[in-house]
């Protein structure tokens, strides 16, 4: 495993994505991104201190990101090119869904957004209130985490609801991740991760107490990638839900968003100012 310094103290490393094998990194507090070029980072400052880009979503050799803190989408594109479209809201979660088109989390309005190539702007409501919905994911439509309603949503790209209440009260869950014929997510509250099928089945999996899961990633294999930031380290779920490896990101790391790259390393983003690099095959 390998840090690589990203940031000055208090500016907050914590969305990560990999585009066309680039790493990019989102700083919460400082109003930037960073993509790790061969020459070492490369910071691109957004013009807005107080925007608070957070969760990062790969789109093609580019980036999109949520502003969580002045209701933006930015977007970075192959060249270099920063861009934004203003929402309805404080966006947290984003992810390309499977219409093309880029989709996020309102959180403090129980939306939706979808926002197409040219821009506009189109909103559904989720019929939950106060639910706070947090991150999203796309398989065949999209699913994502209502952090205060307890429960998993699934909607259609034409705007369609079902939620699925959680088996355990209270659990928080913010990190989900689709992939293969399920999807994965995490309860931060409880101590937990939980899958849940096509058909609305959900399980869910311990974790170490006091460990607050907060991002996850789904593998090919059908286990998961899922960052601890209670316990500061990440852990490896097989299939089965169980825990077979952790690394320790030392004390204080704070670990939020994490990505795998086409070779099976991962890159987590540290809120201490780094990022860590688990190579595949440690």
């Amino acid at each position: 495993m390998s840090h690589t310094e990203i940031s000055g103290p208090g500016e907050g490393p914590y969305g990560v994505a990999v585009a066309d094998g680039v790493v990019w990194t989102t700083l919460v507090h400082a109003g930037a991104v960073v993509r790790l070029s061969a020459d070492g980072p490369q910071r691109f400052e957004l013009a807005a201190p107080e925007s608070r880009p957070m969760v990062i979503t790969s789109s093609g050799a580019g980036v999109w990101f949520a502003r969580s803190g002045d209701g933006h989408i930015g977007h970075i594109d192959a060249a270099g090119n920063v861009s934004a479209v203003a929402v309805p809201g404080s966006p947290y979660g984003v992810c390309v869904g499977p219409d093309g088109a880029l989709w996020c989390t309102l959180m403090d309005t129980d939306q939706v957004a979808r926002v197409a190539a040219d821009g506009v702007v189109t909103t559904y409501p989720i019929g939950v209130a106060g639910a706070f919905p947090a991150v999203i994911t796309a398989s065949d439509e999209l699913w994502f985490t209502l952090n205060q309603g307890n429960a998993i949503g699934r909607m259609t790209t034409a705007g369609a609801v079902t939620t699925y209440p959680l088996p355990t009260s209270g659990a928080g869950p913010v990190g989900i991740s689709a992939g293969g014929s399920s999807v994965w997510f995490v309860e931060l509250q409880a101590d937990q991760a939980g899958r849940i099928t096509a058909d609305g089945k959900i399980e869910e999996f311990p974790l170490p107490t006091g460990s607050k899961p907060h991002a996850v990633v789904a593998t090919e294999d059908g286990g998961c990638w899922i960052t601890l930031w209670g316990s500061g380290s990440l852990a490896r779920l097989d299939a089965g839900g169980s825990v077979v490896s952790v690394f320790e990101l030392g004390a204080g790391s704070e670990p939020h968003g994490l990505a795998v790259d086409a070779d099976g390393s991962v890159w987590v983003a540290l809120e201490n100012g780094s990022l860590a690099h688990i190579h595949a095959g440690e």
